[in-house]
């Protein structure tokens, strides 16, 4: 396996799970990691949940003891999760996170830091609009003109006779965008959503990386075995239909990232569903996973390399994180046997770049890339 691991946050008695987080840089150099986790007995989406943090002095190599940020409490929801950060251009540190206040309500809200992640300021509410968003962690994105935008799937939920659990329609996806630093929110005009297929998921957990062109490139996981891609040409204010992509995967998401020297690095489960393969239902399918370079703006991929593979484990939720010479990766990879579920127990894995070149160069695949 490429690299080392640096941190295992396992579940543990009062703490069924820790998933899901995004890092970030404070002005003192210091690196924060900030994820979920769960509090009680249950490790389902909508349990009591905070957003934890970790740091780290010395490029990752360590960490400090987890400190809670955010409480379900506080914010007089079921639960609070799914972390993205982003540095704004006051020089403050934003926190994006999911507030699920019921089954019906979840949407992205945004705190503010001016002390490097030590205190945060007042939660405000990013989505326009009440609904039941889902946007992944680590998934914020500045573009070059300076728009923040997120990218969410929205499902809408519906109750049968006699349940207080719903059932939620597949997902399509809508793109919320701040042009002043996150102080006002407007919706993409149009939504996307799968045509001419059938979904039991629709367009799930979508992602978004602009290209050299300025076109926005996004993707988002389905249950038809692989990710589906869609473009846009303005800022993310509409977008092209959703078409299959390259990128073969059960339902699981594809963590997308462009590293400082211009190439792009895509972390991914490969392995669809199919019939006659046998894997735990707690895993979902999500092993192996593995990392591909591309240097030509994804029109092809060098690799793969895997970075994890146990048959028993999943691996999903990535958060990537460029050191100066060094790759950071955040990813839950619980053991069945031993955690319960692949997104119980959280990893921290430190790639060195040259370790991460030499293992890419080292592999005959050549995949072929994204493309309009």
């Amino acid at each position: 396996m490429a690299g080392q691991i640096v941190c295992d946050l396992a579940p543990g008695k009062g703490n069924p799970r820790n998933s899901e987080g995004a890092f970030i840089k404070t002005k003192t150099k210091e690196i924060l990691f900030c994820y979920t986790g769960y509090e009680g007995d249950s490790f389902l989406d909508h349990a009591t949940a905070n957003i934890c943090c970790i740091r780290s002095t010395n490029q990752g190599l360590t960490w400090s003891e987890p400190r809670i940020i955010v409480t379900t409490k506080e914010h007089q929801a079921m639960n609070v999760m799914s972390v993205s950060l982003l540095e704004l251009k006051d020089g403050q540190l934003g926190l994006f996170y999911l507030v699920r206040k019921t089954f019906a309500d979840l949407r992205v809200w945004l705190r503010r830091s001016s002390d490097g992640g030590k205190t945060w300021g007042e939660a405000r509410c990013c989505t326009t609009r009440m609904g039941y968003f889902v946007m992944n962690n680590d998934r914020v994105l500045r573009l070059s003109s300076g728009r923040i935008i997120l990218p969410v799937a929205e499902h809408q939920p519906t109750f049968p006779p006699g349940s207080d659990y719903p059932h939620y329609s597949p997902a399509y996806s809508t793109f919320f965008y701040s042009d002043d630093e996150g102080h006002t929110w407007h919706e993409t005009q149009a939504l996307v959503a799968l045509s001419g297929t059938r979904s039991d998921a629709g367009l799930q957990e979508p992602g978004v990386l602009e290209m050299t062109s300025g076109m926005l490139y996004a993707w988002a996981r389905t249950d038809l075995g692989c990710q589906f891609q869609f473009m846009s040409l303005n800022g993310g204010c509409n977008w092209s239909a959703a078409v299959p992509s390259c990128f073969t995967s059960p339902l699981s998401p594809l963590s997308m990232k462009r590293l400082k020297d211009g190439r792009l690095l895509a972390i991914w489960n490969p392995i669809p569903t199919y019939l006659t393969r046998k894997y735990h239902q707690q895993t979902g399918g999500r092993t192996p996973l593995i990392a591909a370079l591309s240097e030509n703006e994804g029109q092809h991929w060098q690799g793969p390399i895997i970075l994890e593979d146990d048959p028993d484990s999943g691996y999903c939720y990535t958060a990537i994180y460029e050191l100066r010479d060094a790759l950071l990766l955040g990813y839950c990879a619980g053991n069945v046997k031993r955690d319960g579920a692949c997104l119980n127990r959280l990893r921290i894995r430190r790639i060195p770049l040259k370790d991460l070149d030499s293992a890419v160069s080292q592999q005959t695949f050549y995949m072929r890339g994204i493309g309009f």
